[in-house]
C-alpha cells in the first residue's frame, strides 16, 4: 500500500471486471475505516475527491466504478491523471478467469451489466472497455481461486494499516428449561455432569463460587470434557476465523443454569483467553 503524502487524501478508485468481486472489497475497504462510494460518475470524482479533500475527519477514500457507468468512460483517465497532480492515488483493478466468471453470474442469477442475454459475449466485450484502466493500474487482483472472505483479507492486510482484529467470542451459560440462546452459534450440553443441585450445602451457591468449581472439576468426566472441548475449539475457532467470522457466540447449557453451565464457560473463557481472544461471557440463568 502506499503510504499517503503529508496533507493529502489517500484516494482508492476500486474497478474491475463485473463479477469478480467489487462489492466485497468495497465493503473490506469500510470496514478498514476507508470513506467509501460506489457507481460514482467519472465527471464526479474529481469533485467528490476535492470535497473530502477540505473535511479534517476523511483522511482516506474508495471509489467504485464498473461498468455501469461506461458513458463516462472516456474520462475517467483524464480524471485520474489530473487527480494525480496533487493526490496521492491508487487503482485497484479486480478480475477473473471467464469459467469463473460465468459460474458466479449463474449461481446468483444476476443479468450482467451489459444486458448481453449471452455472457461469453458480455465478458469479452466488457474486458474491451475497460482495458484501458486495467493496463493503468496500480494493482490487479486476479480473484478466480479466492473466497470473498480471502478476497476480504488481502484488502484489509494491505490496506486497513492494522492487523485484523482478534475474533471476540462471547461465552453463554444458560438453563434448557428457559430455552438455548438464539444467538449461539455452537450449543453444548454439559447435562450429563453431575449435579450440584442435588448437594445440600452447594445448592444455594451458584457456578462461580470456587466450592462449585472444585466439586465438578474433582470429577473425571468433566476433565475430560473441557479437554476434549479446549482441543476442540482450539481447532475450530481460527477455522472460523479464516472464512471471515468476527465474532463467534457459544452457549453451554445445563438444566438450570446455576451450577453446571456457569462453572464451564470460566473454565473455558481461561483457555480462550490464553489463545489471546477477546472473550466475554454472559451467565444468562445464573440468578433466575
Amino acid at each position: 500500500m502506499k503510504s499517503p503524502k503529508r496533507n493529502q487524501l489517500f484516494t482508492i478508485i476500486l474497478t474491475g471486471i463485473s463479477g469478480s468481486g467489487k462489492t466485497v472489497a468495497l465493503n473490506a475497504f469500510e470496514d478498514s475505516n476507508y470513506f467509501c462510494v460506489d457507481n460514482l460518475p467519472a465527471s464526479l470524482i474529481k469533485t467528490f475527491v476535492h470535497l473530502c479533500y477540505k473535511t479534517p475527519d476523511i483522511s482516506k477514500i474508495a471509489i467504485g466504478v464498473d461498468i455501469r457507468e461506461r458513458k463516462f468512460f472516456a474520462n475517467l483517465s483524464e480524471t485520474i491523471t489530473s487527480l494525480r497532480k496533487t493526490q496521492d492515488i491508487e487503482i485497484i483493478f479486480l478480475e477473473a478467469e471467464e469459467d469463473a466468471l460465468i459460474r458466479r453470474f449463474k449461481e446468483t442469477r444476476r443479468p450482467h451489466p451489459l444486458g448481453y442475454k449471452d455472457l461469453k459475449k458480455a465478458i469479452h466485450q466488457e474486458k474491451k472497455i475497460l482495458s484501458a484502466i486495467r493496463n493503468a493500474a496500480d494493482r490487479i487482483i486476479d480473484t478466480t481461486s479466492l473466497t470473498p472472505h480471502q478476497l476480504r483479507k488481502i484488502i484489509i492486510q494491505n490496506y486497513s494499516g492494522e492487523k485484523e482484529k482478534s475474533m471476540s467470542v462471547t461465552l453463554i451459560s444458560f438453563g434448557y428449561k428457559y430455552g438455548p440462546p438464539a444467538e449461539a452459534d455452537l450449543l453444548f450440553d454439559v447435562r450429563f455432569l453431575p449435579n450440584p443441585n442435588f448437594i445440600k450445602k452447594l445448592k444455594p451457591l451458584d457456578g462461580t463460587n470456587s466450592k462449585v468449581k472444585t466439586f465438578l472439576m474433582e470429577k473425571k468426566e468433566t476433565r475430560h470434557f473441557l479437554a476434549k472441548l479446549s482441543s476442540f475449539l482450539e481447532f475450530l475457532i481460527p477455522q472460523y476465523k479464516e472464512e471471515g467470522r468476527n465474532y463467534l457466540t457459544i452457549g453451554i447449557g445445563c438444566t438450570g443454569g446455576k451450577h453446571r453451565s456457569p462453572a464451564l464457560v470460566e473454565e473455558i473463557k481461561k483457555h480462550l483467553k490464553k489463545q489471546k481472544l477477546d472473550v466475554s461471557v454472559i451467565h444468562r440463568d445464573m440468578h433466575g
